[in-house]
């Protein structure tokens, strides 16, 4: 193969972990609380949200943080955002019990299966089904370990392996910009900005049908253009080098399905209506939503026949998996504790406030939106994009008169379309090393599909201030 892993490796390392970004921002918040002048703003309780009072910036004594302090913010981010983190952590152990049971494999697998012979349906139906664990369980980089079995059935139909790639990790990307159900982005987001969790649910649900229809004919016009002639396809070249049956054992891989992986199936299935149900009716948060997810995955491991020790093993090894998403927040978190001490965030939301505000009102959305873009390429992670992002949206929302729904819309979306093209993206960097894909293969066939995503994403947010979904 002319580019692997190991050379997508090397052309990578010029970019900074994700945490020393982190870092350096903690590091430049400080030494700006040294430079930018103090400030803040008077804020009120309304209706159960602190809001900023509209002109009652003013400026005060300067406040700089010193390096020890700076230090300090990191326990102190962690304390603050305790709940969202330990929020994070628990419900990955459930899905990582729910993954264990090899229920959501076996599921797949016996979906594309079935649609070998169905070509026309394959990819539609393989992308909806992605896509609805990418808005529900926040699917991103689990959706790895399903790129192989995409691409044996894909190639067995004639089509290549980018085929087989997008329509599982474009599918759940789909779902995932959708967010209706996302635990990990929306509503984490929703939480910071003291919104009802999963409010919204109609607009986005909306969205995502244009998004993930989108992606479906995009998709389909490309398997369609390779099939007729495989020499459209960006993998051309590499393609003829590869063996197939290699490809095709990977789909022999995954357990039959049986009743048991039913069983977990109606567990999930049943336990997000519950918690629909009680967010909308229960007035359920953060706490009431972890210990359902808790449920699930405990029942789900006992139904998988996982065993007491093997549920608890797996409970601690999807807490691992979801480690890097979850101390982020806490990172997150200590920026906003240096910005907090140095009196310098009211500072920046008064700045702000007057560059987007300079906008018509109904582009603000659209300002504020590809800020969030932006800032997705250094803080790919969902969680760790919200909690850094979100409590300085909040506010800056109130002082734009804008409902703080859009908001989060604005996080959601610019946080989330660009995943599947930006190199500091995880998933999108494991699945392409899965897949053989080089990454600038990879761009030339998806950039397209990703424009067509942030134009339907800015005119969702345009729409949103009009209708004032709130």
């Amino acid at each position: 193969m002319s580019d692997g892993p190991g050379t997508g490796e090397r052309k990578q390392r010029w970019i900074p972990h994700t945490y020393a970004i982190l870092l350096g921002i903690m590091v430049l918040a400080a030494l700006m609380s040294y430079i930018i002048p103090a400030g803040e703003f008077e804020r009120i309780e309304q209706d159960g949200q602190t809001i900023v009072v509209q002109g009652s910036y003013q400026q005060i004594e300067q406040h700089p943080v010193g390096p020890f302090a700076l230090f300090k913010a990191i326990p102190k981010g962690m304390s603050a955002a305790s709940q969202i983190v330990f929020y994070i952590f628990l419900v990955g152990g459930a899905f990582g019990i729910i993954r264990a049971t090899g229920a959501i494999e076996a599921g797949i697998g016996k979906i594309v299966h079935r649609l070998e012979n169905k070509e026309k349906l394959l990819i539609p139906v393989t992308m909806f089904v992605f896509s609805v664990l990418g808005a529900t369980i926040g699917m991103s980089e689990e959706s790895i370990i399903f790129v192989p079995i995409g691409i044996a059935v894909a190639r067995a139909l004639g089509f290549d392996a980018v085929t087989g790639t997008a329509m599982v990790a474009m599918g759940a990307a789909a779902g995932f910009a959708g967010g209706m159900l996302n635990p990990f982005t929306v509503g984490i987001a929703q939480s910071i900005a003291e919104l009802k969790v999963f409010s919204g649910i109609v607009f986005r649900s909306c969205v995502y049908v244009i998004i993930l229809g989108f992606g479906i004919w995009y998709v389909m016009r490309y398997a369609d253009k390779v099939k007729k002639d495989p020499a459209k396809g960006v993998m051309f070249d590499i393609e003829e080098k590869l063996k197939q049956e290699d490809s095709r054992k990977a789909a022999d891989e995954f357990q039959q399905f049986s009743w048991r992986h039913a069983m977990v199936f109606l567990f999930l299935a049943a336990g997000l209506s519950v918690n629909v149900y009680g967010v909308f009716k229960w007035d359920w948060f953060l706490t009431e939503l972890t210990a359902s997810f808790l449920i699930i995955g405990f029942a789900s491991g006992l139904v998988g026949k996982l065993g007491i020790n093997g549920t608890f093993d797996a409970f601690i090894d999807g807490m691992k998996v979801i480690a890097f998403g979850a101390i982020i927040v806490g990172f997150a978190r200590a920026i906003l504790i240096i910005m907090e001490e140095g009196y310098i965030i009211d500072t920046v939301i008064n700045t702000l406030a007057g560059l987007i505000g300079s906008l018509p009102s109904t582009l603000n959305a659209v300002g504020m939106y590809f800020v969030q873009v932006i800032i997705n390429f250094f803080i790919p992670s969902g969680s760790g994009q919200a909690a850094t992002t979100m409590p300085i949206m909040t506010p800056l929302a109130d002082l734009l008169g804008m409902e703080r729904q859009v908001a989060v819309l604005a996080y959601q979306y610019g946080d989330a379309i660009t995943n599947s093209i930006i190199p500091t993206s995880a998933s999108l960097m494991g699945y392409l090393a899965v897949a053989g894909i080089p990454y600038e293969r990879w761009v030339k066939f998806v950039w397209k599909l990703i424009a067509g995503w942030l134009i339907i994403a800015l005119i969702a947010l345009v729409a949103a201030v009009v209708l004032g979904i709130s």
